[in-house]
């Protein structure tokens, strides 16, 4: 197996930390990167293959000094990884603010990243953009309007980055999780609403309870999850989606079928909307 280099965002905790380990443990080199570079080297552990680097992804010019950086220290990069999330959650009332913060953080940062990392692969003719998304990219759902907002638009990103750079012998995978047990749900990464309008507050007071009660209760395992991405990005053709969890199959799986039912519905209507003379 060749030796890769992984570029990682948001390894200073949660599903970032997993990956780094997974994939040093399977002899890779790793740039690891954080807002604070410092834990992020203390939450991975030493290693001789670790670089880690401060990142905030909403930073291009930090984006393209982290990406010079782990060039220069190893000479190559050969997938990265975006996995820098966040998560403002609420009814639609959330502030334009926190909408902003959230496609900020989980949409454009990815594209910052990317934006520093491809003119290295480009150049080697090599590479792999991971992007880890949610089967919120896929099902939208009450309470998650920005976060989903943000993720359907990383996977309209993702598919058509691929036909992009696809010449270049460069390969895009989206990772699509459901409930794995990471910090996503922790206050350090989960924003809330606040009951505001009143014909929202008894929903949110809900919504909230139930949310907080999933922390550290998700069923998935992230080491799990780690290895199955560093087993696929060891093959020439990685899949265009990891759909990652049981029960994130059923969710896409049902799409699928509800997104083919609505085509079905109306087809007679729907064919009959060209010009006479085309």
């Amino acid at each position: 197996m060749r030796k890769q280099v992984w570029f990682i965002t948001g390894a200073g905790r949660g599903m970032g930390v997993e990956f780094a380990r997974a994939a040093l443990a399977a002899g890779h080199a790793v740039v690891a990167t954080g807002r604070n570079a410092e834990r992020v080297g203390s939450a991975i552990g030493a290693h001789d293959d670790l670089l880690a680097v401060k990142l905030d992804v909403t930073d291009l010019a930090e984006a393209r000094d982290a990406a010079r950086e782990a060039f220069d220290r190893f000479g190559s990069i050969d997938v990265l990884v975006s996995n820098a999330g966040n998560f403002y959650s609420g009814f639609l009332k959330i502030t334009p603010e926190d909408v902003r913060a959230q496609v900020e953080t989980t949409l454009f940062g990815p594209m910052n990243v990317a934006r520093a990392i491809l003119p290295y692969m480009r150049a080697q003719r090599s590479g792999l953009v991971v992007a880890i998304s949610s089967t919120a990219g896929i099902v939208g759902q009450a309470f998650c309007t920005a976060y989903a907002a943000s993720k359907f638009g990383m996977e309209g990103w993702i598919e058509s980055l691929a036909a992009e750079v696809e010449p270049f012998g460069i390969r895009t995978m989206l990772v699509e999780p459901s409930f794995f047990r990471t910090e996503l749900l922790a206050p350090e990464s989960t924003k809330y609403a606040k009951a505001s309008i009143a014909d929202y507050a008894a929903r949110t007071e809900e919504t909230v309870a139930a949310w907080k009660s999933m922390n550290g209760k998700q069923g998935g395992d992230p080491r799990k999850l780690a290895d199955a991405v560093v087993e696929l990005a060891r093959r020439n053709e990685p899949p265009p989606r990891f759909i990652a969890g049981a029960d994130a199959v059923a969710a896409v799986e049902k799409k699928a079928q509800d997104l083919l039912a609505q085509a079905n519905a109306e087809r007679a209507l729907s064919s009959g909307l060209g010009l006479d003379d085309a």
